[in-house]
């Protein structure tokens, strides 16, 4: 009797060994999603703070690890765990990696499949976006564009209108995420809660005057305006419904100028509708996006 306490106590004390140095497995909690644009960061107004030529871009690339930090902090304050955090603006290379937490991953660079949506599958439970910008077909909105102000001029999924936004949250709702917070200027929140309901946390940081004019908080204000909406959203999980657009998809790209359109519709997959829309059928929004990926970034002088 006495061998087989003997036996029991040398197994616990192997198991407890074990568990001591075992790595760490993930945070417990909630899963969730931040995708980060640059556009709809605090005090963001003209193209001086946008991209590495602009005099004021490494401060505000700055500002947007900040804000994203922001979310994240909310969101740990509402008991999330596993946080993966998109880099999708400009290059997809802004965030400062240092300044953000050990804990969680970045996805950089393009291409990349899900384009601003990379890494999400449905094993998340939420999505938050930071630095959201109003779509192309917005009058009103600061630096309002969709996907690319130099080549685009609408993105239409079954023939609605779709900023990024509204294409972001789609994606997601293909997985069965919800979009539960959203930053930006006035018009962003706006024309999301057009699309999306009214469902999803409001962060609104700055009020348009024009595409190159705003009323802005300060950096400090708006990253505390994100962390409430985030941890706001990550506790009342649930409340919102992922949006989701019937299928099969069609979506519509109409470009700035005429040869695109005329070179993808000698593809089958593409029909040309005039002399700067195409249409494509998808099954879903995943197989849209991807087709997406391929028509906006493909080159024949692609190196290496």
């Amino acid at each position: 009797m006495a061998s087989r306490t003997k036996m029991v106590l040398v197994a616990m004390m192997a198991l407890l060994l074990t568990l001591a140095v075992a790595p760490a497995t993930a945070q417990q909690g909630p899963k969730i999603y931040i995708s980060a644009d640059l556009e709809g960061v605090t005090g963001v107004v003209t193209g001086e703070q946008l991209g590495p030529e602009g005099f004021e871009y490494e401060r505000f690339r700055r500002f947007m690890t900040q804000e994203v930090l922001a979310a994240i902090d909310g969101a740990r304050a509402a008991g999330a765990g596993e946080i993966l955090v998109s880099d999708s603006h400009g290059n997809g290379q802004n965030l400062v990696l240092e300044m953000l937490p050990d804990d969680i991953k970045i996805v950089r660079s393009w291409p990349r499949d899900l384009t601003m949506m990379s890494g999400l599958d449905a094993s998340f439970d939420g999505a938050i976006f930071v630095g959201y910008h109003a779509g192309t077909t917005n009058p009103d909105g600061v630096r309002a564009h969709t996907m690319s102000s130099a080549t685009l001029t609408d993105v239409r999924i079954n023939d609605h209108s779709s900023n990024e936004t509204v294409w972001n949250a789609a994606v997601a709702g293909a997985l069965g995420v919800p979009v539960i917070a959203i930053s930006g200027d006035d018009a962003t929140i706006a024309e999301a809660r057009a699309s999306l309901g009214n469902g999803f946390e409001e962060a609104v940081v700055k009020w348009a005057h024009s595409f190159h004019s705003a009323t802005t908080l300060t950096p400090a204000a708006g990253q505390e305006v994100i962390r409430a909406a985030a941890e706001r959203a990550v506790r009342e999980l649930g409340k919102v419904e992922p949006y989701v657009v019937s299928t099969p998809v069609r979506v519509t790209v109409r470009f700035k100028n005429y040869q695109p359109s005329q070179l993808l519709a000698y593809l089958p997959w593409f029909e040309r509708l005039d002399a700067h829309a195409i249409e494509y059928d998808a099954d879903d929004m995943l197989q849209a996006a991807s087709i997406l990926v391929f028509l906006r970034s493909y080159r024949a002088d692609i190196t290496p």
